[in-house]
Formats: C-alpha cells, sequence, structure tokens
C-alpha cells in the first residue's frame, strides 16, 4: 500500500463532504493491505423510531466501507468502483455508541471484488455481517 495514513484520510475526508458519509459522520479508522476500517457514531441521527440502529443505515456504513476498499487498490486514474451486490444479516441491534465496520477481501479480482463486512460495537460485539461485490469500470477518456 503506497498511501500514508495521513494522505489516505485527507483522500477519505475530501470525498465525504456534501455526501451521505458526511452525514452519517463516517470517519476512516485504520487500513492494511487486505483491509478497511471506518467507523460511525450512534445517535438519534440514524435510529430506528424504537431507538436502535436503522438496518439501512447499516448497509450504507458496510456498503462504503468495503467500495472505498475496493478503491485503495485498483488504478483510480483508470477505473472507478460500483458496488453491484450488497447483503446483510443484523445479528444485534445497538442504541449508542459507534460501529466500526471492518471490510477484508474474499474476492479480489481484477474486475470484480468481493468483500466481507464485519460490523461492531465498541465492546466488538457482532451487529450485522454483510457480503459486497464490486466491480471496477475503466474510466472514458
Amino acid at each position: 500500500m503506497q498511501l500514508s495514513k495521513k494522505a489516505l484520510l485527507e483522500r477519505f475526508q475530501a470525498m465525504a463532504k456534501n455526501t451521505l458519509l458526511e452525514t452519517l459522520e463516517m470517519d476512516l479508522v485504520d487500513f492494511g493491505d487486505d483491509f478497511l476500517i471506518l467507523k460511525m457514531p450512534v445517535n438519534s441521527r440514524v435510529h430506528q423510531p424504537d431507538g436502535v440502529l436503522h438496518g439501512g443505515a447499516t448497509v450504507a456504513l458496510a456498503e462504503t466501507t468495503g467500495s472505498f476498499a475496493a478503491e485503495l487498490f485498483l488504478d483510480t486514474d483508470q477505473f472507478f468502483v460500483r458496488g453491484i451486490e450488497i447483503n446483510a444479516n443484523h445479528v444485534k441491534s445497538v442504541r449508542e455508541g459507534y460501529v466500526y465496520a471492518k471490510a477484508a477481501f474474499i474476492h479480489k479480482g481484477k474486475t470484480t471484488q468481493l468483500f466481507e463486512i464485519r460490523v461492531t460495537d465498541d465492546n466488538d460485539n457482532l451487529i450485522s455481517l454483510c457480503k459486497l461485490t464490486t466491480i471496477a469500470l475503466p474510466k472514458k477518456k
């Protein structure tokens, strides 16, 4: 991986400006050669009416984490990433604190990528288990 953590954080913050990422207050936590971790606060902005984390907000975090991870491993001058399928199994609820999405490669192909994304709480309890398929599409010149 050639980007420094500082450079990647700056890239993420610039990308997030005026988007859903900023609205949901997603932040970059860590990354490595085969993973990326983002976090999101759990508060009334992402709650269902009964006061627990909304599954849609969880899936938005998971897809953002996987898509950004895929982008890190591509030549973004030549390709862009799109999510083409995501599924989520929500296994535990959470009312407050943070949730952390860790995307790790299952398949790292040139055209398609498959990620497992584990969403956990502050105590490392599994909240949701997601799978995301992304596709790398050539940019038109």
